[in-house]
């Protein structure tokens, strides 16, 4: 457990360094977060070196792997930026996997505390971006409310059954009972997220402000070209080409999320070195 002290210390200066270049720039550089894999599978190399064992090593490169095929699901969905999909990956090489139980338990648990931080952040930072906006907020809410208010009846009837369920059955049907609850309230936390990023995390920007990586609301024509909205946002090019036309555009903000990265790190590693 020794040789992980090191790893997490160190993820902890970098996540750190993320959060505050992510809360100031709106990005977080990729030296950041590839100077992160180096250094940790280096440490890792020289330790597999010193012990005679390079099963330190393989299982840090299959974290960096595993964490690089659901950044990228997670980036292609929309769901991270690149910035937070590049800083997974180098969580991967410090996470302390040992076996190849420990990629499906730690890495399964190490996302679900992440997203659980992530939801609870998501929605205190979102409130307060509610509060500069409550009027646009509650329109937006209003129209998309309006899909989960065409099958509420639906929903309220499924809860009833559960509840019946959980009185039914035993202890364990309870807990699997709630979860199912819980997963009903996900259309709400989701015309809810839709509400706030329509009200409140879009904005008019002049072409001097873009930043690589912006993502656009929708298409948008320029002298006869048409800069497509994609998952990668603008890039240099068609930064300079809105620049050269001097057209502003609406573009969707989003919210740091690399603090949530750090607080995960801490959570975890005190769960990990307490047992």
């Amino acid at each position: 457990m020794e040789q992980y002290y090191f790893l997490f210390a160190l993820a902890g200066i970098w996540t750190l360094f993320a959060t505050i270049q992510d809360v100031k720039t709106t990005e977080i550089s990729n030296w950041l977060n590839f100077s992160l894999i180096a250094f940790a599978l280096a440490y890792r190399g020289f330790y597999s070196i010193f012990i005679g064992n390079f099963n330190f090593l393989f299982y840090g490169i299959g974290g960096v792997v595993l964490f690089w095929a659901l950044g990228s699901l997670f980036y292609y969905g929309r769901i991270f930026a690149g910035g937070d999909a590049k800083l997974l990956f180098g969580l991967g090489a410090v996470l302390p996997f040992e076996s190849l139980f420990d990629y499906v338990s730690l890495g399964i648990g190490f996302i679900l505390l992440l997203f659980v931080v992530g939801a609870v952040y998501s929605l205190v930072y979102t409130l307060f971006a509610v509060s500069k906006n409550p009027k646009g907020f509650k329109k937006e809410f209003i129209k998309e409310f309006k899909l989960y208010r065409k099958y509420r009846n639906l929903f309220y009837l499924l809860i009833i059954l559960l509840i019946i369920f959980i009185f039914m059955f035993g202890e364990f049907n309870r807990l699997f009972a709630l979860s199912f609850i819980l997963i009903l309230l996900w259309p709400l936390l989701y015309f809810y997220a839709k509400a706030v990023e329509k009200s409140c995390m879009v904005k008019f920007v002049s072409p001097g402000n873009l930043m690589e990586g912006d993502w656009l609301i929708k298409d948008v024509k320029v002298n006869g070209k048409t800069i497509k909205k994609t998952v990668h946002g603008l890039n240099k090019k068609e930064i300079a080409l809105l620049r050269r036309a001097k057209k502003k555009i609406w573009i969707k903000g989003g919210i740091p999320f690399s603090p949530v990265f750090f607080i995960t790190l801490i959570l975890f590693g005190l769960w990990y070195f307490s047992i």
